[in-house]
């Protein structure tokens, strides 16, 4: 009796994996399945997926119709050949590998129809099998998704037989990416662009003012990118002493210099497989911008103290608030590493020049802290301010200044303008 009760707490707990670039639809869906006691993991593309699969195995895997790194035809045929035994079912219910209908499969069934509000109908008249998928895919079946929730796919799968015309048709909704809130085209054309390279091991450079989100770019363009499974390292140069500045780069063994009383590996080599994110790389000295460009043309680089070359696999994203091209003509930065660098241009936008998704931004920082404490709303009066308001900043000093409103307005539920404050006060 004992034993059959532990048996049964132990499969209870089922590991399914949620493949989505929509967050709000993987955190629907994952509240509905860990009440179902389901063990859940989740992964913004296809190859996150199979990365995920890879470190740990799953049961099952709800997978979007639209994937923003693979085509889902190429994601089905991998995932037939490296896991024959987990079910897929997919966002909307339309196909499941193997049309086996499981216990598992009927609870994740279950899961999605809570999390979208559906009523059923729509589901039993799905396809029921993967064959199914292949020409729904291509077609552009219709979407089953209740009212509210991204479709991203629709408009991508469909073949016009005019490849103008079906990506003309992708709407700004579909190329918007879930870290960047608002509706502005120039923030529409980041995330664009960020789908596009994404899959990619094409070097990004991204420019933008302070505070405008460069990270949050290099962020995106990682977790889209084939490498997401291994390591983001990230390094601001401007951050560093020149003097230890190589050393941080390429890394030293022991006794390479002063101090160094063992060896240690470097941010380019600690993100061997995955993506190394160069901040500020306008303020990297001349003589250091030599040694990185060798390493971009030869993959090699050679530790501080070392005599022998290490070969690195690494997708290099640089940011800058400088105009990187200017600095270049006037010999501040290496024309030439300007050009290695750039091989794909982003630019983000300051936020004065879309005020309109000012709303929208506040909204987000506000969910965000309520997060930890009782909600507060903005008056009226408050964002009228917030919209006058040229910030200088960009949305960095947004949050900040609505974190300082947020303490200022004690335990009132909302935000007046009086507690909005641009400056430290006199």
């Amino acid at each position: 009796m004992a034993a059959s009760v532990q048996q049964r707490s132990v499969t209870a707990v089922r590991s399914v994996i949620l493949a989505s670039a929509d967050l709000s639809f993987r955190q629907r869906v994952r509240d509905a399945l860990t009440e179902l006691r389901w063990q859940v993991r989740e992964a913004g593309g296809g190859a996150e997926t199979l990365a995920c699969l890879e470190a740990a195995p799953a049961e099952a895997v709800v997978l979007d119709s639209w994937l923003p790194d693979l085509e889902v035809q190429e994601f089905v045929a991998e995932f037939e050949r490296m896991h024959p035994g987990v079910d897929v079912v997919m966002a909307d219910a339309s196909a499941t590998l193997g049309g086996a209908r499981s216990p598992r499969r009927n609870e994740v069934l279950h899961a999605l129809r809570r999390a979208q509000g559906g009523d059923g109908a729509a589901w039993n008249s799905a396809p029921k099998n993967l064959e199914e998928i292949r020409p729904a895919v291509r077609g552009g079946a219709p979407d089953h998704r209740a009212a509210g929730t991204p479709a991203e796919s629709s408009a991508a799968c469909v073949e016009t037989g005019d490849e103008t015309e079906r990506w003309s048709a992708r709407s700004g909704a579909t190329w918007r990416l879930p870290e960047f809130v608002g509706a502005d085209p120039a923030l529409v054309e980041v995330s664009r662009r960020i789908r596009l390279v994404a899959p990619r091991s094409t070097s990004v450079l991204i420019e933008g003012p302070t505070g405008s989100g460069k990270e949050l770019v290099a962020q995106a363009l990682h977790r889209l990118s084939p490498r997401a499974g291994r390591r983001m390292v990230a390094l601001n140069c401007a951050a560093i002493p020149e003097a230890l500045l190589e050393a941080e780069l390429f890394g030293h063994t022991r006794g390479a210099f002063t101090g160094a009383v063992q060896g240690r590996t470097g941010r380019i080599e600690a993100a061997h497989g995955g993506t190394l994110f160069l901040d500020e790389i306008g303020e990297m000295p001349l003589g250091l911008q030599a040694k990185l460009l060798r390493f971009l043309e030869t993959g090699e680089l050679q530790r501080v103290g070392d005599n022998e070359p290490v070969k690195v696999d690494v997708r290099i994203v640089a940011a800058t608030h400088q105009p990187l091209r200017k600095l270049a003509a006037k010999g501040e930065f290496r024309e030439d590493l300007y050009y290695r660098l750039a091989v794909f241009f982003i630019r983000t936008p300051a936020l004065g020049g879309h005020a309109e998704d000012i709303a929208a931004l506040a909204g987000h920082f506000l969910e965000r802290m309520a997060r930890q404490s009782p909600a507060k709303r903005l008056e009226p009066a408050a964002l009228e301010k917030l919209k006058a308001y040229p910030w200088p900043g960009n949305v960095r000093e947004l949050e900040h200044v609505l974190e300082r409103a947020w303490i200022l307005a004690e335990d009132r539920p909302r935000i007046g303008a009086e507690e909005i404050e641009f400056q430290e006060p006199d």
